[in-house]
């Protein structure tokens, strides 16, 4: 088993496609008074910055990062590149996200030793530099266990591979709670047992760990702590639910404006269901509330659904039940218990596409929403739709995150100049957009600053890396 991890995988595309990062603490997430870091280059990491962590206190911490809002369909075509020459490898990978998979090799190659395994992963991660310009860290053990860990043992950048033979030697002083399943309840329970190690618990008595944790989960980090791992590696993987969310700038109390977002959320939903060709029978949301308690409510139909209207109807009824008069921070809309189209999905489909023979309404009149071109912080068009970080970063839109931000801007994003070519925004504000132009091929660029409605200023698409020219 093979497992790649691209390392800092965000913040190593920014940096590879804007010279004047490179080298330089790079922080990628939400940037707004509720975002979240979704990775920290190593440069920032030298400063305690994690995913995950708050960014407000990730500023704290290195006032002089960068801080950019992300570009999703750059990352997107990175992660698809890797994937396709993982597949050179073997017809079995697994992605695990944008920047991690595993390959099984075994289902090409028979009788691998070592240095054959070694020489595959090389060629692998050399392919991947030249392709990409960017670096991979690669474990490969005898198990998806031994894989995981062996990718993460001397990151970034690195190459470990481990023989069966000394896979116990290698587990034994790690501390139990590197092992896949152990959290923190489960890692106090079991350091309060005195199982502090791996070896330590590979030497358990198997009925105890039964007693403590139970049949099912004693039993299997019992084996992981003895090296034994049996998962496949699993080409595709099945969806069990689609869902979105939206962490909200500031808390919402507006029974009207919740369920306008919630509408939102129905149609990413839905247009996620009907790519990949399935539906639904259980809508839920989800509801944090001001003092972080989170609520669940859900409805399961009679019959499956893939059509943003009824998702949306049955969203907001659920939503009537939840009390929002403290406010909310947090909103979500998903759909579960998926199966493939019926014929009822389609029809339904059908008759959501019907226009609506309202036209007297002004734009924005109906629903509550907002007219083009204004702000609106909760919506990922215009906000900082945080909480995971795939969610936080998939938006497609040029408007920024915060509510701070200027409008049409965020920090990062690929623009172009009709004088000055192509650029990024390094911040906006007060009616003024800074950009410096540059891209992965040039040097370090010049900075300029423009009104934020300069009309030659637009944003593009992410810049083309071209392999045969690398970096500058």
């Amino acid at each position: 088993m093979l497992h790649l991890d691209l390392d800092a995988f965000f913040a190593a595309v920014e940096q590879r496609d804007k010279p004047s990062l490179r080298g330089k603490p790079v922080v990628v997430g939400g940037t707004g008074g509720r975002g979240v870091v979704a990775t920290a280059s190593y440069e920032a990491r030298v400063f305690g910055i994690g995913s995950a962590m708050p960014t407000q206190r990730a500023r704290r911490l290195c006032p002089n990062a960068a801080y950019l809002a992300g570009r999703f369909e750059a990352y997107r075509t990175v992660s698809e590149q890797v994937m396709a020459l993982a597949r050179e490898l073997s017809p079995l990978v697994e992605p695990l996200s944008l920047d991690e998979a595993y390959v099984d090799l075994s289902a090409v190659h028979d009788d691998l030793d070592v240095d054959a395994v070694t020489r595959i992963a090389q060629e692998f991660r050399a392919a991947v530099r030249a392709r990409t310009g960017l670096t991979v860290s690669v474990g490969v053990g005898a198990s998806k266990l031994l894989a995981k860990i062996a990718s993460d043992l001397r990151k970034p950048d690195a190459l470990v591979v481990v023989p069966p033979h000394e896979q116990r030697e290698l587990l034994a002083p790690m501390s139990v709670r590197a092992l896949p399943g152990v959290g923190a309840v489960t890692g106090d329970r079991l350091v309060r047992a005195g199982l502090r190690t791996v070896g330590d618990l590979a030497a358990a008595d198997e009925a105890e760990l039964v007693r403590m944790l139970g049949k099912a989960h004693g039993s299997g980090l019992l084996a992981f702590a003895r090296g034994v791992d049996p998962r496949p590696v699993v080409a595709e993987r099945e969806a069990k639910s689609v869902s979105a969310e939206e962490t909200f700038a500031l808390d919402l109390t507006d029974r009207r404006d919740l369920t306008e977002r919630a509408r939102r959320m129905a149609a990413r939903v839905a247009a996620r269901l009907q790519a990949a060709g399935v539906s639904g029978r259980t809508v839920t949301i989800k509801v944090r509330r001001y003092d972080f308690t989170t609520l669940n409510r859900s409805r399961t139909l009679p019959r499956t659904t893939c059509a943003a209207g009824e998702i949306a109807a049955q969203a907001a009824e659920l939503l009537e039940g939840v009390d929002v008069a403290d406010g909310v921070r947090l909103l979500g809309v998903g759909v579960s218990g998926l199966s493939e189209f019926s014929q009822a999905d389609l029809l339904a489909d059908l008759l959501d596409e019907q226009p609506d023979e309202r036209p007297d309404e002004e734009p924005g009149e109906r629903s509550g929403e907002q007219p083009e071109g204004s702000a609106d912080p909760g919506h990922p068009d215009g906000g900082e739709p945080q909480g995971e970080p795939g969610a936080l970063l998939e938006g497609g839109s040029p408007r920024p995150y915060g509510p701070h931000a200027a409008p049409g801007w965020r920090p990062g994003q690929d623009v172009a100049h009709a004088e000055h070519g192509p650029g990024w925004v390094q911040g906006s504000g007060a009616g003024r957009v800074t950009v410096r132009f540059e891209g992965p091929h040039t040097p370090v660029g010049r900075i300029r600053t423009f009104r934020d409605d300069d009309p030659g200023l637009v944003p593009v698409g992410p810049p083309v890396f071209d392999p045969e020219r690398g970096g500058a």
